[in-house]
């Protein structure tokens, strides 16, 4: 265990090291996050599972640094320059961009315009000008003269040297390291459209002359000027002032007042604008990129967290319909695990004689398959299909729900939808995803690739190999979080069980086919390759309902099944006669069960899953209805309050969809009568809520909503913390125009029009 990158952690993450050193271990033993948090509490002090993968990505990034660190050693001690000086610095060096730069002097590098001046014998002459001493530069010069060597006359000399110094300057750590908090800390975004693009970059138009500061940019408005210069329709600049950079250049480099120190200050200046403007202004943007990429992971893992943790409807049998109105609504029906029992189409929008056809039908296959609810998803003509649901008089209650469709026709052509439908065309399997997942929208949507779920900000900008590290840590841990029944899981819900993946999870099901449903946790060492370790890691997560111990249907892992045998007999019970008996359980005494290994964290979960087991840690379902008569853009007011449901949150706000076909915004300085910095503080993805129209666009299709009290008068505000972007509000009429930060803030910044692809 290296004590230096466990100190860091533990400084950096406030907590003990001996936190920090028992879950590194466990981490090492290839134990999963989720099954450290939940039954390994004892070790880690009860660290959550945020806490533990923050110890697992800052010894990855350690760790990452330290084979930067050997492989920059070897390099240099191979050129034979690695004195021992050299060597400390490099050891004692803690971010990468502090490494890079005391290698730069000694990394390979093409031929520049110093190492062409070194080749002809300069390099004395560089030399004698940063001594500075007052002695005539130009007979010093004269001594470099040489036909040959292309230094025709003192004037070339003198150029030749200043390249040497230049590169010098930009070669010194120190001065590097200055230059780039001074670009962090006062550097500029500065874009402009590209000349002729006008017209093409209209989605970029608050863009087109605007300037702000690196250190207070938000990450969506990073992500769209990233976007706006890769699609070639506006220019990017990172700009930070040159006279302070000069200045941190002579502060150092300038040591007299003569001829010699104001050549030195010429290759100041041309270091600063020729290599280190350039070289400073590359880093920021990769900064800045990988700051911004952070933000928005961040937002689409949370956003698709609340998501995939919705309320389930739970085991009823539904009749879902996929609407659409020429081509008609794809219909099926399902048992309650979901299995199709049939699909069929009916035509509710084309013709009075269709519409009758089509009630009927639904009315006979709601009688005949003992129908519990209705769902139908959320797309074209989901208004008009859910109003003529809920105008059939079935002759008793059945729920009509309305189902947020996203991805769902990336299901129907997935492999997983052709592997369990061969014989089943796009719309079937569409329709049943629809149902599927109003009854368990975490078990249907982890058949779809997350960023297909439309719940993120600029997912196709971001690096994709940490977007798809950080969704798939959020899918593990709301999976693992709900816990899986191992007798009814697809092949993709098992896969994401702690400590399976696709190879063992496909065998599950193999196994599963071949010799029926599980009997007992147990049973699951059978299947080929599960060996000690993956039962250790899956069994806890795993539910077998109605099998030979009571306890596998809970997340009493196996491991401390002896322990509540012992509590069984204590209290003269059986353990089925304990589970769910709260005056039982309330006399279980926890102290007298603790051990070296086992401790009040383990077993307060054990006394609490004897109360509750298998507990869904989702809330409960409720129906969710919209506004009537509302189906269309048009017939949307300024100041109409209606209901609606969260569809996607950003950093800049929040879309809500309120049944007209086009999901709302509500733009974070309309979220709450105070100072938001972070929209998710105030609402989550699928939250019902109470919104108030301020604008509706129908030609633009956008529409503007707002959550305060009174929408479109903005309260006073305190003044923001440094470093935290105020809060926009509308000017009002009268009022004079805020002094513009060069250029004025745009009122509707790219990302956050509704014709813009998040």
């Amino acid at each position: 265990m290296n004590k230096n990158h466990v100190s860091k952690i533990s400084a950096s993450l406030s907590i003990s090291s001996g936190q920090v050193e028992s879950t590194a271990k466990l981490l090492t033993e290839g134990c999963t996050v989720p099954f450290i948090a939940r039954y390994r509490k004892e070790a880690t002090g009860n660290l959550d599972e945020v806490a533990i993968t923050s110890v697992r990505d800052m010894l990855a990034q350690l760790e990452e640094l330290d084979s930067r660190r050997e492989t920059i050693l070897k390099t240099i001690e191979e050129q034979g320059k690695l004195t021992d000086k050299l060597k400390a610095e490099i050891m004692a060096a803690e971010t990468l961009s502090k490494l890079e730069d005391i290698y730069l002097p000694y990394r390979p590098k093409r031929r520049t315009r110093a190492t062409i001046a070194k080749e002809k014998g300069l390099e004395p002459l560089a030399e004698f000008l940063l001594k500075q001493e007052d002695e005539s530069i130009e007979k010093e010069a004269e001594k470099f003269i040489d036909q040959e060597k292309e230094v025709p006359d003192g004037k070339a000399a003198l150029a030749g040297a200043r390249d040497i110094i230049a590169e010098m300057i930009n070669e010194d750590a120190d001065i590097r390291e200055k230059i780039r908090e001074l670009f962090r800390r006062e550097g500029r975004f500065i874009t402009k459209v590209v000349k002729g693009k006008e017209e093409e970059a209209e989605k970029f138009k608050d863009y087109f002359d605007w300037s702000e500061p690196v250190k207070t940019a938000p990450s969506h408005r990073v992500l769209a000027m990233r976007r706006g210069a890769s699609e070639k329709l506006l220019t990017l600049h990172i700009e930070a002032p040159a006279d302070k950079a000069v200045s941190i250049i002579e502060e150092k480099y300038i040591t007299a007042a003569n001829e010699a120190s104001m050549q030195v200050r010429a290759a100041g200046e041309d270091a600063f604008k020729r290599l280190l403007s350039m070289s400073m202004e590359t880093e920021i943007r990769l900064e800045t990129k990988k700051l911004a990429d952070e933000q928005a992971i961040k937002v689409f893992s949370e956003n698709l967290r609340e998501l995939l943790l919705s309320p389930a409807l739970g085991e009823k049998r539904v009749l879902a319909l996929d609407p659409a109105f020429r081509t008609g609504c794809k219909l099926v029906c399902l048992s309650r695990q979901g299995r199709l029992l049939y699909d069929d189409v009916v035509y509710p929008h084309t013709g009075e004689a269709k519409r009758k056809e089509a009630e009927e039908k639904i009315k006979t296959l709601c009688e005949k398959y003992d129908i519990e609810t209705i769902a139908y998803g959320n797309g074209t003509a989901s208004r008009e299909t859910g109003e003529f649901l809920k105008a059939i008089d079935f002759g008793r209650e059945i729920p009509v729900v309305m189902v947020n469709e996203s991805g769902a026709s990336v299901y129907s052509a997935s492999e997983a939808a052709r592997e369990e439908f061969p014989q089943k065309d796009l719309t079937v399997r569409g329709a049943v995803s629809i149902g599927r997942r109003l009854m368990d929208p975490l078990a249907e949507l982890v058949k779809i690739d997350p960023k297909s779920i439309g719940v993120g900000q600029y997912q196709h900008d971001v690096d994709q190999k940490k977007l798809k590290a950080g969704l798939d840590d959020t899918v593990i841990s709301c999976v693992n979080s709900v816990g899986v029944d191992i007798n009814t899981a697809s092949r993709q819900l098992l896969t994401y069980v702690s400590g399976l993946g696709p190879a063992i999870a496909g065998r599950i099901i193999e196994y599963r086919d071949t010799n029926g449903a599980f009997s007992g946790r147990e049973e699951l060492k059978k299947v080929s390759g599960v060996g000690e370790k993956c039962f250790q890691q899956s069994a806890g997560f795993l539910r077998i309902r109605g099998g030979n111990n009571p306890l596998d249907a809970s997340a009493v892992h196996p491991e401390s099944y002896s322990i509540v045998e012992n509590i069984a007999s204590d209290i003269g019970s059986r353990i089925s006669e304990i589970i769910a008996n709260k005056e039982l359980v309330s006399k279980i005494e926890i102290d007298k069960y603790t051990t070296d290994k086992i401790g009040r964290p383990t077993l307060l979960d054990i006394k609490s899953e004897l109360l509750k087991p298998g507990r869904d840690p989702r809330k409960q379902f409720e129906i969710f209805s919209f506004a009537e008569g509302l189906n269309e853009i048009t017939d949307l007011k300024p100041g109409m309050k209606i209901p609606g449901i969260v569809t996607n949150v950003t950093a800049f706000g929040a879309f809500v969809d309120v049944g007209v076909h086009q999901d709302g915004l509500v733009h974070i300085s309309e979220l709450a009568d105070k100072f938001i910095k972070d929209p998710m503080d105030v609402v989550k993805v699928h939250q019902k809520v109470m919104v108030t129209v301020i604008d509706a666009d129908p030609e633009r299709k956008r529409i503007s909503l707002s959550m305060r009290a009174a929408p479109g008068k903005t309260a006073k505000q305190k003044p923001s913390p440094a470093g935290k972007e105020p809060r926009k509000s509308p000017r009002k009429p009268g009022n004079k125009k805020p002094k513009p930060d060069k250029k004025p803030q745009p009122k509707n910044t790219f990302g956050e029009g509704l014709n813009i692809e998040l």
